[in-house]
């Protein structure tokens, strides 16, 4: 098996030690690092509510999927990081008008901080037919 580093314009860049994505070529497993409400153009914060936030968050990862060839319906495993976990019926909410059923499984974990005082963070792992664009 080969990983292969997926890297868009499209969604931030990484800030720390990690990828956008990895793909796996001979399989079909992609990896999606954690995204946070940046807005990839700036590289700033998105202003405004958690809802706001979270609509950032499902582009990004929609962004990193895209450029994976797949799409947010085919994440298998997402796990959501939030400040506040009040805040999770607004992710179930916003979750409902990005993603199809069946839902991918999840997990959603209530922490002390984010990285840039963000109140939300998204990370998962997709599955797609192959790697082909890296093989």
């Amino acid at each position: 098996m080969q990983k292969h580093i997926i890297s868009t314009d499209q969604a931030p860049q990484a800030i720390g030690t990690y990828s956008q994505a990895i793909c796996v070529s001979g399989g079909s497993t992609v990896y999606l690092s954690g995204q946070i409400p940046l807005i990839a153009e700036t590289m700033q914060m998105v202003e405004g509510d958690i809802s706001a936030q979270i609509n950032q968050v499902f582009k990004n990862l929609s962004a990193v999927c895209k450029a994976s060839g797949g799409s947010l319906n085919d994440i298998v495993k997402l796990n959501i990081f939030l400040t506040d976990l009040s805040n999770f019926p607004i992710v179930n909410e916003i979750m409902a008008q990005y993603f199809d059923q069946p839902y991918p499984a999840r997990a959603a974990v209530g922490i002390k901080e984010l990285p840039k005082n963000s109140q939300v963070e998204m990370d998962g792992v997709m599955l797609i037919e192959s790697c082909n664009n890296y093989d």
